[in-house]
Order: C-alpha cells, then sequence, then structure tokens
C-alpha cells in the first residue's frame, strides 16, 4: 500500500531446512521464522523507511512472540542483503532505543539474509480474501490502520 513498495511475499527465512512448510515451521524444529520479503525502490522508498513500517507493524520487544503466537518462528529479525543494510538497521534500532519509542527494549534480531522460502499458496494475501477472519480483524485491521494513519503521505493512490 506504500509507494515504492513493488512486491510483498509471505515465507519462511532463517532456518536449516529446504523447502520448509507451515507445519514444519509451526513444529519449532526448523530454525526459520515466518517472514515477509519485500521488494521496494529505494529511489522511490529509502530502505531506513522500509524498517520504520516493519518497526510500526509488529511488537519488536517481545521474544518468539507477536500476540499470542509464540514459538522462535514469530521471532522480530531483519534479515539483511549487505552491510550498509545491516549498519542502517543497526543505526534505527540504536535511535528507537535512545528515543525511548517502545515500553520495552527491542530485541530485534538482525540476521545476514540466506535463503527465503515463499509460503503455501494458502498464505498469499491471507488477509485480502479472509478480511473478517478473526486474526484479521483483530490483529491485522488495527496493525494496518496504524500504517495507513502514521504512513498517510507514503501511500498509493487508492490505498487509504
Amino acid at each position: 500500500m506504500l509507494d515504492g513498495i513493488i512486491d510483498i511475499k509471505p515465507g519462511y527465512s532463517g532456518g536449516h531446512v529446504a523447502k520448509p512448510t507451515y507445519e514444519q515451521v509451526c513444529g519449532k524444529k526448523t530454525g526459520h521464522a515466518e517472514v515477509v520479503q519485500v521488494t521496494f525502490d529505494p529511489n522511490v522508498i529509502p530502505y531506513r523507511d522500509v524498517l520504520e513500517v516493519f518497526f510500526a507493524s509488529h511488537d519488536p520487544t517481545t521474544k518468539d512472540r507477536q500476540g499470542n503466537d509464540s514459538g522462535p518462528q514469530y521471532r522480530s529479525v531483519i534479515f539483511t542483503h549487505s552491510d550498509a543494510q545491516r549498519e542502517t538497521a543497526e543505526a534505527v534500532i540504536r535511535e528507537f532505543t535512545a528515543e525511548k519509542a517502545f515500553d520495552a527494549p527491542i530485541v530485534t534480531e538482525i540476521t545476514p539474509f540466506d535463503q527465503f522460502w515463499p509460503a503455501e499458496a494458502e498464505h498469499l494475501d491471507y488477509y485480502r480474501r479472509n478480511p473478517l477472519q478473526p486474526y484479521c480483524a483483530f490483529v491485522i485491521s488495527p496493525k494496518l490502520s496504524k500504517v495507513r494513519k502514521k504512513f498517510s503521505t507514503r501511500l498509493k493512490a487508492g490505498a487509504g
């Protein structure tokens, strides 16, 4: 929904099993995190701004947990593709920490990217296809509203 974001894909990264399934990742033994691969145009939206959206759209202060979901697959993690991305992510975390932007310390991991495995088809466009599903209605909708409000000047036409 933001200018400069070209594509997003749900999937898995950071583990040691090739082509993991959702069930395997939920079994907590693959080492993978549930992730979103974001493809963006850095000439339109800088990496730093992508990170600000990341931090605004989830809880970076809970280890292995997002809301009621717990386990290592729910850890807050940034997979970087370069030293420059790692340095930017570290700087953003330092700034948010100094500003006390969150009520607890940020526990987000910064890890070099290795491999992304796309999620199964039923996970693609899940929110759009299931807006009334309780998780979508009570967890995702408020997060999207927060992002739309905070980044209103960056929204694509018709995304508000």
